[in-house]
Order: C-alpha cells, then sequence, then structure tokens
C-alpha cells in the first residue's frame, strides 16, 4: 500500500485518562495535589542534602540526582496531563509530542541506571565497608551519575531519531495521557518492523544491564548480611537497604507490568492506570520513602529547621 498522497499528521489527540466527565475535576485536583508533592518532596530532599554536610556522602549524592530526575521526569507529563483534564480537545502538536516523548525516554533510562548505581553504592558500603570511602571517592561518583545521564542521553536520541522517521497519515489519536512510542508505532502508516527491533534491543541492553547490576549487587548484600551473627547487625544491615529495594520494586514492577502486556483494549486501559502510577505517583512516593524510612534524613531535615529558626530569630 501507497502513502505517497497522504497527508502528514501534525497533531495529535490524546484519549486522555477517562471520558466521564464527572469525574474530571476530581481527578484534576488528586492529580494536581500529587505534582504538588512531587515537586516539594523532591526539591526539598536535593535542597536538604545540599544544606546539611552530613548527608555529603555517595548515597545522598546519588538520591539527590534521583530527586532531580524524578521532578523532571514527573514535569514533563503532569502538567500537560492536567491541563488536558480541563480542556475540551486534548491535543498536542507533532513537534511537543517528540519533544516530550524524548525527555521522557531520556529520563526513564537516566533513572533505571541511578538506581543501578545506587545497588553498587549499597553493595560497596556493606560487603567493602572498609575500602568504601576509597573506592567510592567523589569523582568516582560523579562518573557513575554522569554515565547514568549519558546512557539515558543516547537512548533518548535514539528513540527520538526513530519517531522521526515515522510517518503518521491515518488516525492520529494517541490511546493514552501522554506520548509514549507503543500508541506512536500503532497509529504509524511506515513499516515497524524494523524500529519495533531497535527499540527491543534498546529495552534489553538497557533494562538487562541495569536488572543484573542490581540483581547482582543484592546477591551478594544478602550473603554478606546473612554472615552477620547478631541480630542487630542484620536488622541494620536490611535497613540500610529497604528503602532502595522499596523504589526498585516499585519502578520495575510497574514498567514490567506496562511492557509485557498484550495490546488488548481491556490492557489498554490497565495500562493508562500503571501508566499513571510510574509516571506521576512514583516521583511523588521516592523522597517520601527515602525520608519517611531513614532516621539520617530525619535528623537532617530537623537540624536544617532549627538552624532556620535560630537564624530568624537573630
Amino acid at each position: 500500500m501507497t502513502w505517497s498522497n497522504c497527508t502528514e499528521a501534525t497533531e495529535f489527540i490524546f484519549s486522555g485518562f477517562t471520558d466521564r466527565p464527572e469525574f474530571q475535576i476530581t481527578l484534576f485536583v488528586v492529580f494536581l495535589v500529587i505534582y504538588a508533592v512531587t515537586l516539594l518532596g523532591n526539591l526539598g530532599m536535593i535542597i536538604l542534602i545540599r544544606l546539611d554536610s552530613q548527608l555529603h556522602i555517595p548515597m545522598y549524592f546519588f538520591l539527590s540526582n534521583l530527586a532531580f530526575v524524578d521532578f523532571w521526569y514527573s514535569t514533563f507529563i503532569t502538567p500537560k496531563f492536567l491541563a488536558d483534564l480541563i480542556a475540551e480537545r486534548k491535543v498536542i502538536s507533532y513537534a511537543a509530542c517528540v519533544c516530550q516523548y524524548c525527555f521522557v525516554s531520556f529520563f526513564g533510562v537516566t533513572e533505571s541506571f541511578l538506581l543501578a548505581v545506587m545497588a553498587y553504592d549499597r553493595y560497596m558500603a556493606i560487603c567493602n565497608p572498609l575500602l568504601y570511602t576509597v573506592l567510592m571517592s567523589p569523582r568516582f561518583c560523579v562518573q557513575l551519575v554522569t554515565g547514568s545521564f549519558l546512557a539515558g542521553f543516547l537512548n533518548g536520541m535514539i528513540q527520538t531519531i526513530t519517531t522521526l522517521k515515522l510517518s503518521f497519515c491515518g488516525p492520529n489519536v494517541i490511546d493514552l495521557f501522554f506520548c509514549d512510542i507503543s500508541p506512536l508505532l500503532s497509529l504509524s502508516c511506515s513499516d515497524t518492523t524494523i524500529y519495533h527491533m531497535i527499540l527491543l534491543a534498546v529495552a534489553c541492553v538497557t533494562g538487562v544491564f541495569t536488572s543484573l547490576i542490581i540483581l547482582i549487587s543484592y546477591v551478594f548484600i544478602l550473603s554478606t548480611i546473612l554472615k552477620i551473627r547478631s541480630a542487630e547487625g542484620k536488622c541494620k544491615g536490611f535497613n540500610t537497604c529497604t528503602s532502595h529495594l522499596m523504589v526498585v520494586t516499585i519502578f520495575y514492577g510497574t514498567a514490567l507490568f506496562i511492557y509485557m502486556q498484550p495490546n488488548t483494549k481491556h490492557s489498554r486501559g490497565q495500562e493508562k492506570v500503571v501508566s499513571v502510577f510510574y509516571t506521576m505517583v512514583t516521583p511523588m512516593l521516592n523522597p517520601l520513602i527515602y525520608s519517611l524510612r531513614n532516621k539520617e534524613v530525619k535528623n537532617a531535615l530537623k537540624r536544617v529547621i532549627e538552624l532556620s529558626f535560630l537564624s530568624l530569630g537573630r
């Protein structure tokens, strides 16, 4: 079939999260609160780590970068989603759609690499405590974070170039609330076989690589913790990793659910719900998990608040 005379789409229309108007105002308020908590939580975490010198260690350096990624990851999706909830037409231009997908893929892969780096950091802290400060030097930590962002940037470029080569001549309704590669490929009138292969290869390289680092790190961590004789020592070791394990489980659990689902009408509805979770709820939960379960973060927050009151009282 030839598409030489077709008219290229200049805009896309989102089907949105729900087509029931009576729920839209309620959903707008709920997701506005979620976004506000996401901004405050992640910016607050970055500022707290910056201000408190006792948090100037590798674990919190990585955490501040994770908060930075979560802040922007949510920001490239949620404001547009909120605007569409109260708009009559949920429209996005072709250029804006490609731009949104570029940054979403960039920050998504960057986060997966940062989580792998944080798992390696926990491995070094628990399995090699005497060499930890030497091996996890500030320079090496910066290199690990830079590598994570470079991996995300490379993925974003590959995904963007792939998307730009697609032709859209038929329906332009994206059955989601943001631009993702799966609905875009389903709308394209191009032969998407090679694009599916490229995306599968990128997903395998990034997903399998980061997952293996996390898995291998925690195998060694678990082995080391189980060798500790005292119950208090074991408890301390497990507590060190609990927050990171919760974040990893939420991130990879939702991602696997999305990309392992069969492409049916029922699964598309489930995908929207899970997409909300990993694009909006997860960036909100990450700083809360690390702050509520971490004594060092809570103590640092108390110190910063006390210093603020003292400075105001002068």
